[in-house]
This record gives structure tokens, sequence and C-alpha cells, in this order.
């Protein structure tokens, strides 16, 4: 998935429904992507966020794979893993829908971050 720039199916992944705090990170290098904070139903099957933690950590592409349809691929930085890709069709504030394949990412409860050497990102979930 995240070499082939793979698709997998909606509704039929990890993390489309999930509903726990925590943050999701490239499934390959580690690099914190996204916050529960900042993912919402979308309606696709997909996990999508408005935004992601730190804009520094992905790479943005031109996907023209398919001849009349030209999408932004959003790739992370140092690993360069296929994630999914970006589309302006989100909520406010950002308007950005960021559409991830479960299968690039790797999600770690907000109690095993520390743990699991994310407690830097705990600042997320303070209100």
């Amino acid at each position: 998935m995240t070499q082939n720039e793979g698709t997998e199916k909606a509704f039929d992944n990890p993390y489309w429904d999930n509903k726990a705090e925590g943050i999701y990170v490239d499934i390959i290098s580690g690099e914190p992507l996204f916050s529960s904070k900042d993912k919402y139903d979308s309606g696709t099957g997909w996990p999508s966020f408005t935004k992601p933690i730190d804009a520094s950590y992905l790479v943005l592409h031109a996907d023209r794979r398919y001849f009349f349809i030209v999408r932004t691929e959003v790739r992370s930085k140092y690993a360069n893993s296929h994630l999914g890709h970006v589309f302006q069709d989100g909520p406010k504030p950002t308007g950005l829908r960021y559409c991830m394949n479960s299968a690039a990412l790797k999600f770690i409860p907000k109690e095993k971050m520390e743990q699991a050497g994310y407690g830097e990102y705990l600042y997320l979930f303070k209100d």
C-alpha cells in the first residue's frame, strides 16, 4: 500500500471509524502525522482529517494517474510512504479532507503515547 500507491477498500479498514483519542503515525517511519482531534466522519469509509499535526512531515504531489482527474497525493516526508490524498471539500476551518489509508498508519492511543515516545504530542489533548 505505502510503496505502490495503493488504495484500500472503503469501510473495510481498521481506522475509518476509530473514535479513540490518540495520534496516527506513519506505519514505516513512525512520523507523527494526524491527531484524533482533527479526525472526522467524511462518509467515505477512510480515515479523514482536517489537518496534519505538522505539515512539514507531509509531501504533496500532483497525482495524474487518471486521465481526466488530477488529485493531490499525500506522502510522508521521511519514509516516502503513500498515505492517501488531500481534497478541498472538507469542513471548516481548513476546508481540507486528508483522506488516508489505514494501512499506511499506526494508531497510538493517548494513554500509550508517552510510553511509545510521543509524549511531546500530549499537548494536543489538553483542553
